[in-house]
C-alpha cells in the first residue's frame, strides 16, 4: 500500500484513494482509510505553519497612513524598512513579507538553506518564492545544516546592513530554525573552522544544547543578542518560528536579538568541566580575554521586539481541530516531547495499550501494570506540558475513535553507520513496541514527520506504522531488530513493501519540530 504525502498538491491523493479504501489493516468504517486520514492530518499540522499565513496575521499594515502594527506595537513606514532573515522557513517569510510590505522595503538580505529555492519551484510553490525584481538578496549556504563559506559570506552582508542603518529605520528580522547555521561570523582572530573544531569537541564529550550556545554566543559578532547591537540604534523587530521545545527565543538560532545572559566565566567553566580549556586555540583565548563579563550587556536589545509568530503548538492545535472535524476525540498530549528515542517509543507503545484497554474493555490486571508503567516513564521523560490524565480521561469518555497529537523533538544515539533520521527511527520502534503482543479489537496507526519535509539526511520527512508492521516485515525477510542496530531505519522502510510506509512531503518551507499523531479506532 502506497502512500506518497503532498503537502500541497491533491492529485496524489486522488490516485492513492483507491489503493487506501482497499486496505484490509486501515479501512474505516466512514469509507475513509486511516492511512488517507494520518495524511490529511499531517498536511494540517504543516499547513498552520507555512510561513506566509503566519507573517500575514502578525503583522498588520494601514496602506493610507503607512502603520504597521506588530502585537501591541506600531511603527511608521516611510520607505525606511529594511530586513534580514536565516533559516530553514526564511525564504517564504521574505516572500510574504516583501508582498506585503514591499513598497516601504529598501533592501534586504537573506541566508537560507543551500537548494531550497530550486526546490520551491520545482513543487510549484510560488508563494513561497521572491519576485524577480526583489530587493530581497539571497544567499544559500550551510550545507546539510553546516555552517560554511556560503553562510558565512551571508552573515557578512547581513551585519553590513544592520551597521549602516539609523535612528529613523526599521529592521524587520525573519528567525526560523536552522538560523544558527545560516549565520556564522565569529569574532576574529577565531576563524570559523576554530569554532566549528570546538563546537565538535564539546558535543563529543556530552555537552548539551545550553552549553553550546553559550560558546557559540561569546565567540559570535551575531548571536547572543550581537544583531541587534549592530542594528541600535535602529528599531529592531524580530518575527521568530520557533523550532526548540518551549520556544525559548534566547535559544532559537542563538538569540541574535536577544541579550545574552551569559559572562565569560560561564564559559571558562563550561570548557573546564569538558578538559578543554588547555587546548584552546590562541585566537579563542584572545577574544575570551577581550571580553567583559557581559558582551552584549542587558540594556543592548531595548529596541527590540521579538515575537514568536508559529512553533509546534500551533500547527498541533490545528491538527486537534482537523482531527475533531473527522469525528476522532482529538487531545493534544505534549508540545514538548524530548528525550532518547528509545523511551519515547516505549512509552507510545505502553500508552497505545493502556488507552486501548479503556476503548476495548475489560481492562485486565496486565493493562493496570502497563498503566501503572506509563505513568513511571512519563515521569522520568519530563514533560514539562504533558496531558497523559487528560488525555486518557478523554478516551475513556469517547468509547470510540480517538487522535493523540503531539510534537518535539526526541534524540537518538548513534550506535550504527546506517541511514535514517529521529522520525524514522521513532516510527520503526513504536512499530516494534506495537507488535509486542496483541492489541485486542482495535485499529491503530502511528506517525512521525519532520514538519520542514526533511528527517535526518534523507528525502523522507519521516513514516508511518502499524502493529502489523514487525510481522509483515518478517514475511519480506527484515528483521526490525536488525535494522534498529544500525540506527538504519531509513533502508528498513526503503526495503519494506517498496516504500510505501515512508513519507515524502518534499521540502515544506516551514520547520516546527516533529508532529506524532497516533490514531485508535474500536473495529
Amino acid at each position: 500500500m502506497a502512500v506518497v504525502l503532498q503537502v500541497l498538491p491533491c492529485v496524489a491523493r486522488a490516485l492513492l484513494r483507491p489503493l487506501l479504501m482497499g486496505s484490509p489493516v486501515v479501512r474505516l468504517a466512514s469509507g475513509m482509510a486511516l492511512a488517507e486520514q494520518a495524511q490529511q492530518l499531517f498536511e494540517s499540522t504543516v499547513g498552520a505553519v507555512l510561513p506566509g499565513p503566519m507573517l500575514q496575521r502578525a503583522l498588520c499594515l494601514d496602506p493610507s497612513s503607512g502603520l504597521l502594527k506588530v502585537r501591541d506595537r506600531s511603527f511608521q513606514l516611510r520607505q525606511n524598512l529594511y530586513l534580514v532573515g536565516f533559516g530553514k522557513a526564511v525564504l517564504g517569510m521574505a516572500a510574504a513579507a516583501e508582498e506585503l510590505l514591499g513598497q516601504h522595503l529598501v533592501q534586504g538580505v537573506i541566508s537560507v538553506p543551500k537548494g531550497i529555492r530550486a526546490a520551491m519551484e520545482h513543487a510549484g510553490k510560488q508563494e513561497m518564492l521572491l519576485k524577480p525584481h526583489s530587493r530581497v538578496q539571497v544567499f544559500e549556504g550551510a550545507e546539510d545544516n553546516l555552517p560554511d563559506r556560503d553562510a558565512l559570506r551571508a552573515a557578512v552582508a547581513i551585519r553590513q546592513l544592520a551597521e549602516g542603518l539609523t535612528a529613523d529605520d526599521l529592521l524587520l528580522v525573519l528567525i526560523s530554525g536552522g538560523g544558527s547555521a545560516l549565520l556564522p561570523a565569529p569574532i576574529p582572530p577565531v576563524t570559523l573552522e576554530e569554532k566549528q573544531t570546538l563546537t565538535k569537541l564539546l558535543a563529543a564529550r556530552g555537552a548539551n544544547i545550553q552549553e553550546l550556545n553559550t560558546i557559540r554566543k561569546a565567540l559570535s559578532q551575531l548571536k547572543g543578542g550581537g544583531l541587534a547591537q549592530a542594528a541600535y540604534p535602529a528599531q529592531v523587530v524580530s518575527l521568530i518560528l520557533s523550532d526548540v521545545v518551549g520556544d525559548p527565543v534566547e535559544v532559537i538560532a542563538s538569540g541574535p536579538t536577544v541579550a545574552s545572559v551569559h559572562s565569560v566565566q560561564d564559559c571558562l567553566h563550561i570548557l573546564n568541566h569538558y578538559g578543554l580549556r588547555a587546548a584552546l586555540p590562541r585566537s579563542v583565548k584572545t577574544v575570551l580575554a577581550q571580553s567583559d563579563s557581559d558582551p552584549h550587556g542587558p540594556h543592548s536589545c531595548g529596541h527590540v521586539l521579538n515575537v514568536i509568530i508559529g512553533s509546534n503548538a500551533l500547527a498541533l492545535a490545528e491538527a486537534q481541530r482537523q482531527a475533531e472535524a473527522l469525528g476522532y476525540r482529538a487531545v493534544v498530549l505534549s508540545a514538548a516531547i524530548q528525550g532518547d528515542v528509545k523511551s519515547v517509543a516505549r512509552f507510545y507503545g505502553l500508552l497505545t495499550r493502556v488507552a486501548g484497554a479503556h476503548l476495548t474493555p475489560p481492562v485486565t490486571r496486565a493493562s493496570v501494570e502497563e498503566e501503572a508503567q506509563l505513568w513511571e516513564l512519563a515521569a522520568e521523560l519530563h514533560l514539562p506540558d504533558l496531558q497523559l490524565k487528560e488525555a486518557l480521561e478523554a478516551v475513556v469518555e469517547a468509547g470510540g475513535p480517538v487522535c493523540l497529537l503531539a510534537g518535539g523533538e526526541p534524540t537518538v544515539q548513534l550506535q550504527g553507520s546506517g541511514k535514517g533520521g529521529r522520525n524514522q527511527e521513532l516510527a520503526l520502534r513504536v512499530g516494534a513496541e506495537l507488535g509486542q503482543r496483541p492489541l485486542g479489537p482495535l485499529e491503530v496507526l502511528f506517525l512521525s514527520g519532520g514538519t520542514d519535509g526533511q528527517d535526518g539526511p534523507t528525502e523522507a520527512a519521516g513514516a508511518w506504522v502499524v502493529p502489523e508492521l514487525a510481522s509483515q516485515a518478517a514475511a519480506e525477510g527484515l528483521d526490525v531488530a536488525a535494522f534498529l542496530s544500525r540506527n538504519d531505519s531509513h533502508t528498513f522502510f526503503r526495503c519494506f513493501r517498496g516504500g510505501a510506509h515512508l513519507l515524502h512531503t518534499g521540502l515544506t518551507g516551514t520547520n516546527v519540530m516533529d508532529a506524532h499523531l497516533l490514531f485508535l479506532r474500536p473495529r
